[in-house]
């Protein structure tokens, strides 16, 4: 199918489809449709039920430009600028990470234990990225003070701030430039992090490398790097009674557990899994 050709909602699809289908995209129908509904502001649902409405040239060639980068690998959010997560829009960039599924489960764990603490709490998102943790957090609990720190001023300024702006947090949600808990200054009742994890030996095998930020990927040489340096700061700035909460790797869970109690002897530590049974959260609660 030619340029000339893609002159409705129906040819565009059919020709997306097809095309990111030959580059072995993962799921090349949804893709499609994600990206034509973003160019032409409508809904997948408008686009399917309305196969005949027409595009303008403008609008085709947007949507070839768009499906050629897909086909590369570049991550549909942010060719589209935006992700879910957690019931929520957030805006993403090339300066952060690309929020995952798994993630809401580090989120599903936090909110537990608060629940459950009640009272007014000091929560710290580690490594933020666009800051969907620290904002799915505050949203959630309304009594709590929610610090959010990230080393990258770019994925700070550029993209958390905007969506704490978006959220209406602008005032409950404070960003901290520094590394790992450097900026923070108070005692911490709950610690979340979704650090980097990834062996750096892995990261040449992953296509998630060669988009997204590599500071937000790379663990060092056993992938626990930065979480082992996390654990040891936090040693300093925990509140007794307090809990750390950190994404983990699928198969990392025996040995952050390791470190996890030898930095709190006294703590009761926990593996969780996620819906595939695969380790996803270290768990510590403090005494």
């Amino acid at each position: 199918m030619t340029v000339a050709t893609l002159n409705t909602y129906g040819e565009a699809l059919a020709w997306g489809l097809r095309r990111l289908a030959e580059a072995d995209a993962d799921t090349p129908a949804l893709d499609a449709e994600v990206l034509l509904a973003h160019v032409v502001g409508r809904d997948r649902a408008y686009l399917i039920a309305h196969p005949e409405a027409t595009l303008s040239s403008i609008e085709s060639g947007r949507f070839r430009a768009m499906i050629e980068r897909r086909a590369t690998g570049e991550p549909v959010q942010y060719l589209t600028g935006v992700c879910h997560f957690f019931g929520r829009e957030f805006r993403v960039s090339p300066f952060a990470l690309i929020p995952r599924p798994e993630t809401e489960h580090l989120v599903e764990a936090a909110l537990k234990w608060a629940i459950a603490r009640r009272g007014q709490l000091t929560v710290v998102d580690v490594g933020t990225g666009c800051g969907a943790i620290a904002i799915s957090l505050a949203l959630s609990l309304p009594e709590a003070r929610v610090l959010a720190t990230d080393i990258s001023p770019d994925a700070l300024f550029k993209v958390a701030l905007p969506n704490v702006v978006a959220h209406g947090l602008a005032d409950r949600v404070l960003l901290l430039e520094g590394h790992l808990l450097e900026p923070i200054t108070e005692r911490v009742d709950l610690l979340v992090a979704n650090l980097p994890y990834i062996p750096t030996a892995r990261l040449g095998e992953l296509q998630v490398a060669r988009f997204e930020p590599r500071v937000a990927l790379d663990g060092g040489p056993d992938g626990l790097s930065v979480i082992r340096e996390l654990l040891a700061q936090a040693t300093e700035y925990m509140a007794p009674g307090g809990a750390l909460m950190l994404e983990i790797g699928a198969d990392q869970g025996v040995a952050a557990r390791g470190l996890a109690e030898r930095a709190f002897p006294g703590a009761v530590v926990e593996v969780l899994q996620d819906y595939s049974g695969n380790d996803r959260v270290v768990k510590v609660e403090l005494p």
